[in-house]
């Protein structure tokens, strides 16, 4: 049976270079934002219902879910953060078990941005791997990146799980803070090691 991965960050800790090097060493990444995007793009599947209940001026020109101003709303009423939550968790988790399903590699992961708030993953995983940093690496990294503001930044970290909620919830811990992606592959392949007792070798699979 495959080993299951939770795996989880603070906006702008370096995630999706981790979820990447595990996708290169052989694990099959399952990535639950991505899936969301896709179920918001044009044609997704929760657009009717996104449009029922906030409203048609939240589809953009493109047919695609209007992300900003949903996200600003969501930021800005909890009771309107639940309802999109009641839309989109049950679609994502439905694509998430049949990419799970689909899976053949021996290691799963599942890269979960709100694991820890979402209260329901530990269960569903064998291990959690957060990745960690600086909050102000975090805003650093997402303001290059991105060209949000750093109060934006602020925003969505004051949102999210704090960096001592989520350590409390981590089987291991990668601190992606003054190192560079070879080192950050060193630690990963080492944490691998230990968990599946072998050491995967980068280009030859888990």
């Amino acid at each position: 049976m495959a080993l299951r991965i939770g795996l989880t960050g603070g906006i702008g800790s370096g995630k999706s270079t981790v979820a990447a090097l595990l996708a290169a060493y052989g694990a099959a990444v399952i990535d639950t934002d991505a899936i969301s995007r896709r179920l918001t793009a044009p044609g997704g599947a929760a657009l009717p219902a996104m449009a029922t209940a906030f409203g048609a001026e939240f589809i953009d020109a493109s047919g695609a879910l209007d992300r900003p101003r949903m996200r600003a709303l969501a930021f800005a009423d909890p009771q309107a953060r639940l309802r999109l939550e009641a839309i989109l968790h049950p679609l994502i988790g439905a694509e998430t078990q049949r990419q799970a399903q689909a899976a053949a590699a021996p290691v799963t992961v599942f890269d979960v941005p709100l694991l820890v708030e979402s209260g329901r993953w530990r269960e569903r995983v064998d291990k959690v791997l957060v990745v960690d940093c600086r909050e102000a690496t975090q805003i650093q990294r997402v303001v290059a990146r991105s060209g949000w503001t750093q109060a934006a930044v602020q925003a969505v970290v004051a949102q999210q799980a704090s960096r001592a909620e989520r350590r409390a919830c981590a089987d291991a811990v990668i601190y992606n803070d003054g190192i560079d992606e070879a080192e950050l592959g060193v630690q990963l392949q080492a944490l691998l090691k230990h968990w599946c007792d072998g050491p995967p070798e980068v280009g030859r699979g888990l």
